[in-house]
């Protein structure tokens, strides 16, 4: 590829006063100062990085954060556009890739319609970006299909916390309760390694007396400083919660009042429950019946109580009832509304949150609105100046997008801060697709694995160029400043999308001078929604450091405690799920373990970041497979040899490390690698039917030592 060469990036003198780090969804605030300026061929520059004080963080930053700088000065930055000529990718002009996305989405909507259009985008893209990218689809392009990676991370509990409460946010609770909480339960979240600057709260909770629970097929740093860790089978999360639920029924901890006064629901789930063999049940979740019913009465007999789930409940087939049979225990009890108690999905992308609540999901607008409702749709037009009835319908989730790819009913794509190639499952017919399209455009900071295959790649700003939004797993709105310039001829992702609308006609709605006005905006069309943002303005956020949603007028501090007097219902009361779960349990003779995946604690995400920083990517150069010695020593498999993992679907390649903190019948694989590494080459493509999570914690494989396979 014809590549311009860069030196690192380099301001006159780097003095971020503050920003915040752009991995996970705690948003912790920093200081990046420049102590001594790189010189090209002599040394390397050196940075001072200091926590900022902050509601969620306190001031703490975690391996990431200390390092987050390095990607954004990283010389593998893109700084112009690259156009593929000849086969081969070399730098363009911005006014040629803009005139060249213009005639080809132009081309495509002549010869076979809008719809033929894809966009795709991501959960760590600001507020702003992701509510202009859900108006660009829809208003400048007039396609159905939008969609994004965080329909990976965050679908299967927002739409459970949807069903059950009407309202999905991350944290039903602030950040600051969890010292209230005498019994936490922790089910398929490692916040030790996920989220480190949470697990002070953690500590003061056990410090406070509180009684933690891990659900986790992994002996986990979490679970490591858990009181009890209960091992479970993973597909069987449903289940296990069901367990404890009649654990806590039949020894009469549920709590009558709330129960009659605050929900639907219950008789019928206690008819579906009644027939419940818990024997049984044990032994198919692998765990001890007795330490389930230590882990139910703990629970149940606790004044103050909190349920938090993560990817490892939710990235199911089932995830979504998964989710809402936790959430049964939560209501059971009425552990939820007052300080110590409630229940919060552990968000993972850094605007998991967010990302999710303004127009960039197949089936919203902004304002967490529904696209298929007729007076969401007649507002959010309005604001936009549109007619109704120009507005697309519902699209479909990002995997069934690239089948659509795939069998050519979608024929071009952009593609902004997501790399599907590695992210999505089944990535065998992912790759397949994207080289089928007509016409591929990313933008991205580097040349990821997706932007390898692009036709045109458009250099965007990294975290410490671009102003904007964010949204923390708390729901609390944060402002991130712009702190240096922008190098080269990047531009900020709005600021792209706005150039593209211009050019397709469309620039009268797409008139921005900052990123505020795009807030400004924002805040109007979300404007009596369930995220409502009204009441929140960066005059605010400067000022405030942060604002609870909903906020619906500016007087207002928002929600940090959610629900304490009624749910988001029409009617006030949450409802209970009676439908049940058969769990996953597919292994057999030719595939006999079971293969989950997660993350670890220096990478983030397809690793596009974390792999440009040189002290993150020097704590995990390769990817690898945790499993046990006994698993091990059946299979023939040392410590520290390649090893080929193999599904119906496909196969890759890691390096074994033999641990005996994971299950026998199951190995572990991080997310964070592309290439041969890839766990996603044997993941499965099926999809939760509520939701479109793919099940990327359950798919039967086979392991073999790679020397035995030659």
């Amino acid at each position: 590829m014809k590549l311009p060469v860069n030196s690192e990036l380099t301001a006159s003198r780097l003095l971020v006063k503050e920003t915040q780090c752009p991995y996970c969804s705690v948003q912790c605030k920093m200081t990046v100062e420049a102590l001594a300026e790189p010189v090209k061929g002599e040394h390397r520059g050196e940075y001072s990085v200091q926590g900022v004080p902050n509601e969620a963080s306190q001031g703490r930053l975690c391996v990431k954060g200390m390092n987050a700088h390095q990607h954004a000065l990283s010389g593998q930055r893109l700084l112009h556009p690259l156009i593929r000529r000849n086969g081969e990718l070399e730098t363009c002009s911005w006014e040629e890739a803009i005139q060249y996305i213009v005639k080809q989405f132009q081309s495509m909507k002549d010869d076979y319609g809008a719809d033929t259009i894809g966009v795709y985008g991501g959960g760590s893209l600001t507020n702003e970006t992701a509510y202009l990218l859900g108006k660009f689809a829809r208003v400048a392009i007039g396609t159905k299909y939008i969609d994004y990676n965080g329909r990976f991370c965050m679908s299967a509990a927002a739409s459970a916390g949807s069903k059950v409460f009407g309202m999905d946010r991350g944290l039903t609770f602030r950040l600051s309760d969890i010292p209230k909480a005498s019994c936490i339960i922790l089910a398929g979240t490692n916040i030790a390694e996920c989220q480190p600057t949470l697990l002070p709260y953690f500590n003061q909770a056990k410090e406070n007396g509180a009684f933690i629970i891990v659900i986790d097929p992994r002996r986990t740093a979490t679970a490591a400083m858990a009181d009890l860790h209960l091992q479970v089978k993973p597909g069987m999360d449903a289940l296990l919660a069901n367990m404890m639920l009649k654990v806590i029924m039949d020894a009469g901890l549920v709590d009558p009042h709330f129960i009659e006064d605050r929900t639907h629901g219950y008789e019928q789930l206690t008819y579906v429950l009644a027939d419940l063999q818990l024997e049984q049940a044990a032994a198919a979740c692998g765990v001890d019946l007795a330490q389930v019913r230590q882990a139910a009465m703990a629970y149940g007999k606790a004044d103050t109580g909190m349920i938090m789930t993560a990817r490892g409940v939710e990235q199911q087939t089932d995830g979504h009832l998964a989710v809402r049979h936790f959430l049964n225990l939560v209501l059971a009890t009425g552990k939820i509304g007052k300080p110590g108690c409630g229940y919060g999905a552990i968000t993972g992308q850094g605007n998991g949150q967010g990302g999710r609540e303004h127009g960039q999901k197949a089936d919203q607008l902004p304002g967490y609105r529904s696209i298929e409702n007729e007076a969401d749709r007649a507002y959010v037009a309005s604001v936009w100046g549109v007619d109704p009835a120009s507005l697309p319908g519902k699209g479909v989730s990002a995997y069934e997008m690239m089948e659509r790819v795939h069998n050519q009913d979608i024929r071009a794509l952009l593609v902004m801060g997501s790399n599907p190639v590695v992210s999505n499952p089944n990535v065998r017919l992912v790759e397949e697709a994207l080289r089928k399209l007509d016409f591929l455009v990313v933008a991205d900071m580097f040349l990821s694995e997706t932007a390898r295959l692009a036709d045109l790649v458009l250099p965007v700003t990294a975290y410490l160029e671009n102003e904007g939004t964010l949204t923390n797993l708390e729901g609390r709105v944060l402002l991130r400043e712009q702190g240096r310039p922008s190098p080269g001829e990047t531009l900020n992702d709005w600021d792209v999308l706005c150039r593209i609308a211009a050019e397709l006609g469309k620039g009268t709605y797409f008139q921005y001078d900052c990123a505020e006005d795009i807030f400004n905006e924002l805040r109007v069309a979300s404007r009596g929604g369930i995220a409502d943002y009204y009441g929140i303005t960066y005059e605010r956020l400067r000022n405030e450091k942060g604002v609870y949603w909903p906020c619906p007028a500016p007087g207002e501090q928002g929600e940090g405690l959610l629900f304490s007097e009624r749910f988001a219902h029409p009617d006030g009361k949450a409802v209970f799920t009676a439908e049940l779960s058969p769990g996953w349990n597919e292994v057999s003779p030719e595939f006999p373990l079971i293969l989950t995946n997660g993350r670890v604690l220096p990478h983030y995400l397809t690793g596009v970041q974390t792999h440009r920083s040189a002290a993150l990517a020097a704590r995990e150069l390769e990817n690898f497979v945790e499993l046990h010695p006994a698993t091990a020593a059946r299979n023939r498999v040392l410590d520290g040899e390649w090893v080929e993992i193999q599904s119906v679907y496909g196969s890759f390649t890691v390096r074994a490390r033999v641990k005996a903190y994971i299950r026998e019948d199951t190995l572990f694989v991080p997310m964070h690698w592309g290439g041969v590494q890839n766990v996603n080459r044997a993941t499965r493509p099926e999809l939760d039917p509520y939701c479109r999570m793919p099940g990327f914690k359950t798919v039967a494989v086979t392991i073999h030592p790679l020397r035995l396979v030659r």
